[in-house]
């Protein structure tokens, strides 16, 4: 059976940050993810996480300044400084909750551009060169040019290609369901193609991005799917909800813990 975690920076808003912990609990997650921890203490995260025995599963390097459409420097050539101080500024963050797997965002360019593949390329081995020690999985993710326009990183099939030709051991592919759904299609075809990149699974429902218990996608079918794979990680519930967190939750009750 598949390990959800709640991503708390979609879910559970009607609490604030650090009590969602509380709620991800009580409605039977034992993991969370979230975008960015940046703006609280790490000791606050990891206090939350040990009282509710809560695993953090993932979080994104920083992005730089995400509310003026930043998403990330590691293929911007003239940001290399940034992405190498973007991984000493997440390293307490990484302390402090045990993740294993942090997601380096690409930022905005043109994937055609000779430069920014080899910055990205550079990046990558940079980054997974500096985590190593701590046991930690760098992950890249394509995401569509509907929700994210201009974005490097836009084809899943490129980025499994390239995971898989720079062969370094701890960068691996994130693989979100709803972004492949909206980019490709064929979802399942291409989850038994590069089940052995995937370092983690994210899921919503297309094309609302709300709960994954209907439209386009057959959630049952894909989490059977992935157990028959043998996927022994995380999927992140990323998605925003119709209404009430809770109220929603009625596609997680077969996989609530201790059901």
């Amino acid at each position: 059976m598949p390990r959800f975690a709640a991503n708390l920076s979609l879910m559970f808003t009607e609490h604030a940050f650090l009590d969602r912990f509380d709620a991800a609990r009580a409605a039977g997650f034992d993991a969370v993810e979230f975008l960015f921890p940046y703006e609280v203490e790490p000791s606050a995260i990891a206090e939350r996480l040990q009282r509710n025995r809560l695993t953090q599963v993932l979080f994104n390097l920083p992005p730089g300044d995400w509310a003026a459409g930043e998403k990330g420097f590691a293929a911007l050539p003239d940001k290399f400084d940034e992405l190498q101080r973007s991984l000493h500024s997440a390293l307490p963050y990484v302390l402090a909750t045990g993740v294993k797997r942090l997601h380096l965002l690409a930022g905005n360019a043109d994937r055609r551009d000779a430069a920014a593949a080899l910055a990205f390329r550079r990046s990558l081995a940079v980054a997974a060169h500096f985590f190593a020690p701590h046991g930690i999985d760098v992950l890249i993710e394509p995401l569509n040019q509907r929700d994210a326009p201009g974005y490097f990183l836009d084809d899943v099939d490129y980025a499994h290609a390239l995971v898989r030709e720079m062969a370094i051991a701890n960068l691996k592919l994130q693989f979100d369901v709803y972004h492949c759904q909206i980019l490709h299609g064929d979802v399942t075809s291409r989850l038994r193609e590069m089940l052995p990149m995937i370092g983690h699974v994210q899921i919503a429902s297309v094309p609302s991005r709300h709960e994954p218990d209907g439209e386009e996608l057959n959630y049952p079918f894909l989490f059977a799917e992935l157990d028959r794979l043998g996927y022994a990680g995380f999927v992140g519930a990323e998605y925003r909800p119709r209404g009430k967190t809770e109220d929603g939750l009625g596609w997680f009750k077969p996989y609530r813990a201790g059901t």
